[in-house]
C-alpha cells in the first residue's frame, strides 16, 4: 500500500466499528476516515468526529441531529442525518473503501448502493448476503466489486483462498466456539437467562450478535454468508465445534489436503486484513503461542438442541426468500428475547413457524426481499403479542 485508503465505517460505534477506528489509529499512516455513520450514539459519534475528522458523518436518527450538528459546528465535517442520508453518503467519490458494520438487515440497502457506486466492501454485515446473496453478489459481480469478508470465519477462509483461486474447493469448515451454552440438553436451556446468554466464553461482541452465538444462529448465519462469499453449495459447508476459538475455519482442496487459519480471538486482525488486502501491515497485536494452548478441541455441533444451526441449513438449501424470511424473524425474536418477553428455546420455534407461514418466493426480485421482510416481522411479532 503506497497511498492513504479513505475508509467509511457505517455503524462506526458497534463493536467492530470501534475496532476498525483502533486499527485505523494505530495505522494512520494507511488510513483516513473519510465518513462515520451511527443510529443512536450521538455522543460517541461526536468523539470519534473530533477525534478522527472525517469529511462526513450521518446520525441515523434524526432526532439527535442538531445535537450532533451543533457539537461538530467548529470543526469542518459535514452532519447529516436520516436513513436516506445513509444510503447516499457511500457513494462519495473521496471514498475508497466502505466497511459495513451495521447490525442486521439495516445493512442491506447501504451496501447496495456502494456497490453500485463501485466501491470496494469491508463486509462485517452478514445478514446482507444472508437476504440477498444473489442478488449482491450478481450486482458485485457487474460492476467489478470486490467484497473482502471481516467476519473471524470467512476472513479465516480468504487468508487460506489466497494463492488458491485457480484450485477448486472440496468443503470448508466454519468453526463455532459453541458459545456459553456449549454441552447444555434441552432441559437445561428452558432455564438460561439473559444475563447468562449474553456472557461469550472467548468474543467481545454486540448484544444481538452475543445472543445469535448463544443460539447458533450466528453460525447459521455464516454458513449462508460462505455459500455466497466463495459459491459453494450446501454439501460443501460443514461446521465443528472449537472451544478455544483458535482455528478460525478451515479449506479442504480436492487433494485432500486442508489449510487452516489461526490466531487469537481478535477481530482487529481480519478488519485490517479486509482494509489493507492485498498486503499484511504490521501490527502489534497479541500474538498466537502454542505453550499456551497445548489442547485445541473439536466437536459435532447439536442441531437436534441448537436448532437454529439446522434451520440455516434448511433455508440454504430452499433458497429463493427463505434466508430472508429466518434472518427477519431472527431478528425479531432476539429482540424478545432481550427483552425478556419470550425464553431462549421459544425463539427456534418462533423462527419455525414463521418460515413455515411465510409464502415462497423461488427467484424474488430486491422488493419481494423488502416485501418478505416486512411482512415476516409483521408475523413473527404476532406471534408474540399472543403468547
Amino acid at each position: 500500500m503506497s497511498e492513504k485508503r479513505n475508509v467509511a465505517i457505517l455503524g462506526s460505534t458497534g463493536s467492530i466499528g470501534t475496532q476498525a477506528l483502533d486499527v485505523i489509529r494505530s495505522q494512520k499512516d494507511r488510513f483516513q476516515v473519510e465518513v462515520l455513520t451511527a443510529q443512536n450514539n450521538a455522543d460517541l459519534l461526536i468523539e470519534q468526529a473530533l477525534e478522527f475528522e472525517p469529511n462526513a458523518v450521518v446520525i441515523g436518527n434524526e432526532a439527535y441531529y442538531e445535537e450532533v450538528k451543533e457539537a461538530l459546528r467548529l470543526s469542518g465535517v459535514k452532519v447529516y442525518a436520516g436513513q436516506a442520508a445513509l444510503t447516499q453518503v457511500v457513494e462519495m467519490e473521496t471514498i475508497d473503501v466502505v466497511l459495513t458494520a451495521l447490525v442486521g438487515y439495516a445493512g442491506l440497502m447501504p451496501t447496495i448502493r456502494a456497490i453500485e457506486a463501485g466501491k470496494p466492501i469491508a463486509l462485517a454485515n452478514k445478514e446482507t448476503l444472508v437476504v440477498a446473496g444473489e442478488l449482491i453478489t450478481r450486482l458485485a459481480k457487474e460492476k467489478a466489486v470486490n467484497i473482502y469478508p471481516v467476519d473471524s470465519e470467512h476472513s479465516a477462509i480468504f487468508q487460506c483462498l489466497v494463492g488458491e483461486f485457480h484450485n477448486p474447493i472440496e468443503k470448508i469448515i466454519l468453526t463455532a466456539s459453541g458459545g456459553p451454552f456449549r454441552g447444555l440438553d434441552r432441559e437445561s436451556l428452558q432455564l438460561v437467562t439473559k444475563a447468562q446468554a449474553l456472557k461469550h466464553p472467548n468474543w467481545d461482541m454486540g448484544a444481538k450478535i452475543t445472543i445469535d452465538s448463544a443460539s447458533m444462529m450466528n453460525k447459521g448465519l455464516e454458513v449462508i454468508e460462505a455459500k455466497w462469499l466463495f459459491g459453494l453449495n450446501v454439501q460443501q459447508i460443514d461446521v465443528v465445534v472449537h472451544p478455544q476459538s483458535i482455528v478460525h475455519s478451515l479449506v479442504q482442496f480436492e487433494d485432500g489436503s486442508i489449510k487452516a487459519q489461526l490466531g487469537l480471538p481478535d477481530m482487529r486482525i481480519p478488519i485490517q486484513f479486509a482494509l489493507s488486502y492485498p498486503s499484511r501491515l504490521r501490527a502489534d497485536f497479541p500474538r498466537f503461542d502454542f505453550m499456551e494452548y497445548p489442547s485445541l478441541t473439536f466437536e459435532k455441533p447439536d442441531r437436534q438442541t441448537f436448532r437454529n444451526l439446522q434451520l440455516a441449513y434448511d433455508a440454504m438449501e430452499r433458497e429463493g426468500n427463505a434466508a430472508c424470511v429466518l434472518n427477519a424473524a431472527n431478528e425479531i425474536v432476539v429482540d424478545a428475547f432481550l427483552k425478556d418477553r419470550v425464553g431462549f428455546l421459544e425463539m427456534s420455534d418462533l423462527i419455525e413457524q414463521s418460515m413455515a407461514k411465510i409464502g415462497f418466493i423461488e427467484s424474488p426480485t430486491l422488493t419481494d426481499l423488502v416485501d418478505t421482510d416486512r411482512e415476516t416481522r409483521e408475523f413473527t411479532k404476532a406471534l408474540i403479542t399472543k403468547k
